[in-house]
């Protein structure tokens, strides 16, 4: 089973804290989230295979560690994924980005892929799906879902908020992926919406309705 990892960082619970505020305009809450997925992007990556190689300092020859792979793909899922990649991207400026967008059709309650866009042999890499808010978990294990179908098999999911019933979802959907959250809130509502949360992500981020 994959293991559920939830950040106790002072810096990363303030800087929620100050997300989840309704008055929190717009460029601060892009702001906050660049530094969130920033700061969480350290314990995403802690266990990134490493080796070492041998540098010449200004002092002496010596045995130093670099990562041992060089390619990873940060996978924001449509549209709200999108403000979790720059702060990734400050902290590993050599990712790759593939974007995947999906909706569910109202009749089948079947995923449609609507946009689809990956790196390169990108199967290979080590994979970051990122969206800020995992509520039913829906669109979360349906991209998942998508990723293993093209051969994907080193898969991490990263995000903001966590209702339980999202957790679950992708546990039993998808047992072998880490998941990755800043808080787990306390439940869902008839809406679907994270109790307490933040709101839409998606329209917090981008100062929409």
């Amino acid at each position: 089973m994959g293991k559920v990892h939830v950040f106790d960082h002072p810096l990363i619970s303030e800087k929620l804290t100050l997300m989840r505020n309704a008055d929190t305009s717009s460029q601060n809450f892009r702001h906050l989230l660049k530094e969130v997925s920033m700061l969480m992007g350290y314990e995403v990556t802690r266990n990134f295979e490493t080796k070492l190689v041998t540098v010449q300092t200004p002092i002496c020859k010596g045995s130093f560690t670099i990562l041992k792979e060089d390619f990873f793909t940060i996978v924001p899922i449509l549209r709200a994924g999108l403000g979790m990649v720059d702060g990734l991207l400050e902290l590993m400026p050599f990712a790759h980005v593939g974007h995947i967008g999906l909706y569910r059709d109202e009749n089948t309650r079947q995923p449609i892929e609507y946009y689809y866009k990956m790196p390169e042999d990108f199967e290979s890499s080590v994979i970051i799906v990122v969206d800020p808010m995992l509520a039913t978990g829906g669109s979360a294990v349906d991209a998942i879902s998508s990723l293993k179908s093209r051969g994907c098999k080193n898969i991490r999911l990263m995000n903001l908020i966590a209702a339980p019933e999202g957790v679950q979802f992708v546990q039993d959907h998808h047992p072998d992926v880490d998941i990755y959250v800043a808080a787990v809130d306390e439940k869902l509502n008839e809406n679907a919406y994270i109790v307490p949360g933040l709101g839409d992500a998606g329209d917090r981020i981008f100062g929409t309705k």
